[in-house]
């Protein structure tokens, strides 16, 4: 039988020798059955998380033409302000509205690689309306930071590697990126919620990891398990809801699960939902060729077999694992796959600032589909263009 709740952790354990060993075999199954976990007591206080939703919630109260100053499609960094129903995923339109952040970084140099462009300086709102946000936000995705290297490291030795496996793979200024994000009930949604509930549709997160701070009391949040079920991932005060990248799950050769989420959007007359993401960032042209043959180095066969009897429970392979937003094999690194699916998740911003790129990833779209109808039988027909699944 798959899982049918997500396990909850206490960091806090890891720090001592005592707990640490338990700890560590908690972490593995967590990994290898599930791919999602609670995080509790990592070293940010409930007060520091109260200001970081209070912050984040005030986002959305401030004025419209405040935040269409900031719009994602403003700049080609894809950092910003998304209107409601601007982003894509699963070929569907996601029901929500959003903020894109990242830590700081300057521009890239002129004649860089056009994924460069996805590292660049924040559109903050205007300190006239939300005069401490930016500080609040900025020490958070610096603890964040830190918070993530620690836990990767913890992933390291739950699967018997040494502590700093993960660390060539981080540059020393590392860009981490954030959301605040907004999902209204589907009473507000047009028609009355009839186009949908789709708040992100079903997708894996592509890097290595990512840490949830689930902001209002709604559930939506579900996870996939083995046997095709959701199963609802509610909020708990004081946790973060870690979810495993498939740049982690290629890293250990499948080892450690990828696994795929939803949201759904609240209904009609529960109010918004709330959540604030931090994903994890990797260097951007690391090869994908390097992740999936050379990794971090050789897993122990008895780890391996571990994972390996996982997925034979439920009639899987461990060499089914795939990055699944590299298909096309159009591109040779984690970045330049990154800048693509930005470009499917937002375009918008791929109209305006790379239309040459969108016209590409809507032609790979096209085929794919094209196949997929070939290959059950059914006679090709060619679509009008769509966006396909965000990141």
């Amino acid at each position: 039988m798959s899982f049918t709740s997500i396990p909850i952790l206490d960091m806090s354990l890891a720090e001592d020798p005592a707990t640490k060993p338990q700890f560590l075999a908690d972490l593995r199954h967590a990994l290898m059955e599930v791919g999602f976990l609670y995080l509790k007591k990592v070293g940010i206080s409930n007060d520091e998380f109260q200001r970081v939703i209070q912050e984040g919630k005030a986002f959305f109260d401030i004025p419209e033409e405040e935040k269409l100053k900031i719009e994602m499609k403003n700049a080609p960094s894809f950092l910003g302000y998304s209107r409601l129903s601007a982003e894509v995923t699963a070929g569907a339109v996601d029901h929500r509205e959003q903020i894109d952040l990242s830590t700081e970084h300057p521009l890239p140099e002129p004649g860089s690689p056009l994924h460069y462009n996805l590292v660049a300086p924040n559109q903050w709102p205007s300190p006239e309306y939300l005069p401490t946000f930016r500080e609040v936000f900025t020490q958070y995705m610096t603890k964040m930071a830190k918070i993530s290297l620690q836990f990767t490291s913890l992933i390291a030795e739950a699967i018997e590697l040494p502590a700093d496996a993960f660390d060539k793979y981080f540059d020393a200024d590392q860009q981490h990126k954030l959301k605040i994000v907004k999902y209204p009930d589907v009473g507000e949604l047009g028609k009355g919620g009839k186009d949908g509930n789709q708040g992100v549709g079903p997708h894996k997160d592509s890097m290595l990891t990512s840490y949830l701070l689930q902001a209002s009391h709604h559930r939506g949040l579900q996870v996939q398990n083995m046997e095709g079920t959701w199963v609802d991932c509610p909020p708990l005060e004081g946790t973060l809801v870690v979810a495993i990248g498939q740049a982690l799950e290629a890293l250990t050769q499948g080892v450690c699960a990828s696994t795929t989420h939803r949201v759904l959007s609240p209904a009609a007359g529960q109010g918004a939902r709330y959540s604030i993401p931090f994903f994890q960032g990797v260097k951007r042209d690391v090869e994908f060729e390097e992740l999936e043959t050379v990794g971090v180095g050789k897993v122990p066969e008895r780890v391996r077999e571990q994972r390996r009897r996982v997925f034979e429970r439920f009639g899987h392979r461990m060499d089914d694992c795939e990055f699944t937003f590299r298909q096309g094999g159009v591109s040779r690194t984690l970045g330049e796959a990154t800048f693509r699916n930005r470009v499917k998740s937002h375009p918008d911003v791929g109209e305006r600032w790379y239309p040459e790129v969108l016209a590409s990833v809507l032609e790979e779209q096209a085929r794919a589909k094209e196949n997929k109808s070939v290959a059950q039988g059914i006679a090709p027909v060619v679509a009008a263009p769509q966006p396909v699944e965000a990141h």
